[in-house]
């Protein structure tokens, strides 16, 4: 049999006028500005006469800890979507935007996969709507503004050598995660060391995605620190008056971007923060506005519980006091038994042994989920056709003894058709009582959250502290920045700090390199083992299969 790829499914499909969608999801065309037939941004004043309608049942859609084997996280979240529109449910999908660093890096896009996908989706996974640009611009504003202040006579005293602030872009770039500027002489700056984060690790996108007006917005731009003065006092955007320019450049970003599913679902894509250096979810704006239109709104948080739905739950949900009804874990059997120890190349073959090896990482995911969050759960087991009937039976057992059930979603080939069975039990969850609940207490120390979070969800026997790191811990404590939650910015291929301890590693000690306060966002940042806040591209970047023909036609993008 010949499948086609994702683009060629994409680009073949019925696409609707998004005018049509708006009215699909309950949208006037007041809120609507089109950007084009197919994509349109949607007013968040919307919420203004919608604030006395109740809420929608929120479903968050995370993973086991990815492999190379793929699971198939956002496909499940959009073929869910699908499969409730079937039977009838006031459905509406809520997502990320993708970033071109991993779009043209090695990971791909994140618009769904097979007959399961957004669109369109080459705009969604290029430019979309400029929210991209727009961030970037507005974090190297202030980067400008901030260089330009320290030129033009510094009254602020700031000590170049206590710069927090990043320039930022949209790409993977590895050779500008440390650069000197200012080179050139007087008129070209002061010389200073410097660097880039990719755009989806920038403040700004955090701070976008948690902003729940343009007032709040502006408030948060406000409070962003970007550096230290030559007594050690906190510099913030306000102080160098950008906060109005950065909030005016944002202005149209902050508004949700609605497209469709393609089975014509009425889909939000906003926002697009990392989850293994940032918070990993879509915008508090789109979420709220979903659950105001629609029965069940469907969204996902990036990578595996232990990030995505962790930082879903103690960060998003704790800011804007959202409270999910049901969990859906997503997980493959290829995927259970390379965390089984197989090599991606025997991954067709059946193993049972192996399985049994992988699937603690499961049951972690799993535990984490119903015992530390207390949320009805289910497991979502997206199928590939080399999953045997024994090693689907074992993942069922495993998952039926701790009390919860397992869904086999077939909806990369089959569409919403292909999550009847899975729809219907996170239907059925959503009406079960639950006893939601955070990780853990703001009123903790910074170090002891950490610890919290790294026993409790990652499994780990302790957690080391670096000195850098507990210098700036006792800084921000004294500061008054220790009631802040947590994010943490760890490997997203496992529960430690150490990307090849796969399954579900216990007594492990995690290292906390540095701390950094995201006082805009909200949120304390504990970087942990070597991750980067600027990726680099592979040795063969995705970026050399893209193509586009004489007609405009985009080729090679998945």
């Amino acid at each position: 049999m010949v499948y086609k790829s994702d683009i060629e499914i994409a680009q073949s499909a019925e696409i609707k006028n998004i005018r049509e969608i708006a009215k699909v999801a309950g949208v006037d065309e007041t809120y609507l500005e089109q950007y084009g037939n197919h994509k349109a941004k949607v007013d968040y004043n919307i919420l203004k006469n919608k604030g006395e309608q109740p809420d929608g049942k929120l479903i968050l859609v995370t993973a086991i800890s990815p492999t190379p084997a793929g699971e198939g996280k956002t496909t499940t979240t959009v073929g869910l979507a699908d499969g409730m529109r079937a039977l009838n449910k006031n459905t509406i999908v809520a997502l990320r935007e993708p970033s071109l660093g991993p779009v043209f890096g090695v990971k791909g896009g994140a618009a769904g996969g097979g007959y399961a996908q957004v669109i369109p989706m080459e705009d969604i996974n290029l430019h979309f709507t400029g929210d991209f640009h727009a961030i970037g611009a507005a974090n190297n504003l202030i980067a400008a503004m901030l260089d330009n202040h320290i030129q033009h006579g510094n009254a602020l005293g700031i000590d170049t050598r206590k710069i927090t602030w990043k320039r930022c872009m949209d790409m993977n770039d590895r050779q500008l995660r440390f650069i000197v500027n200012g080179l050139g002489g007087k008129p070209n700056g002061t010389p200073r060391e410097d660097g880039f984060d990719i755009t989806v690790a920038s403040e700004i996108m955090a701070v976008l995605c948690l902003s729940s007006d343009i007032t709040d917005l502006k408030e948060r731009l406000a409070r962003i620190i970007i550096g230290y003065s030559y007594d050690d006092k906190p510099v913030t955007v306000k102080d160098i008056n950008a906060h109005g320019a950065a909030a005016a450049l944002l202005k149209d970003a902050l508004k949700p971007n609605l497209v469709q599913t393609l089975e014509h679902t009425p889909a939000f894509i906003h926002g697009g923060p990392f989850a293994n250096i940032a918070h990993g979810c879509n915008s508090i704006m789109a979420t709220k506005i979903a659950l105001k239109l629609a029965d069940y709104v469907v969204t996902e948080a990036g990578f595996g519980a232990d990030l995505g739905a962790e930082k879903f739950l103690d960060i998003k949900c704790r800011i804007c006091g959202l409270k999910p009804s049901a969990v859906v874990i997503v997980a493959t059997v290829r995927a259970l038994k390379h965390h089984g120890g197989v090599a991606k190349a025997n991954l067709g073959n059946e193993n049972l042994e192996a399985l049994e090896r992988g699937l603690p990482n499961l049951m972690k995911h799993v535990e984490n989920i119903t015992d530390v969050y207390g949320l009805p759960t289910v497991v979502a087991i997206n199928r590939f056709p080399t999953d045997t009937e024994e090693e689907l039976k074992l993942v069922e057992e495993k998952c039926k003894a701790v009390g919860v059930n397992v869904a086999l979603s077939e909806v990369w080939g089959k569409g919403g058709q292909g999550a009847i069975t899975l729809a219907e039990e996170v239907i059925r969850l959503c009406d079960e009582p639950s006893d939601f609940r955070y990780c853990y207490d703001e009123s903790l120390s910074i170090e002891e959250k950490i610890r919290t979070i790294a026993k409790r969800i990652y499994g780990a026997a302790d957690i080391n502290i670096l000195p850098p790191a507990k210098k700036e811990m006792d800084k921000l404590t004294s500061l008054g920045f220790g009631n802040l939650p947590i994010c943490m910015a760890k490997t997203q291929y496992s529960f430690s700090d150490d990307a090849t301890l796969l399954g579900a590693p216990k007594d492990f000690i995690l290292t906390v390199r540095n701390i950094k306060v995201s006082a805009g966002a909200g949120f304390i940042v504990a970087l942990t083992g070597d991750i980067m806040t600027m990726p680099g591209l592979p040795k063969v970047p995705a970026a050399e299969r893209i193509d586009v023909d004489i007609e405009g036609k985009i080729s090679g993008l998945f």
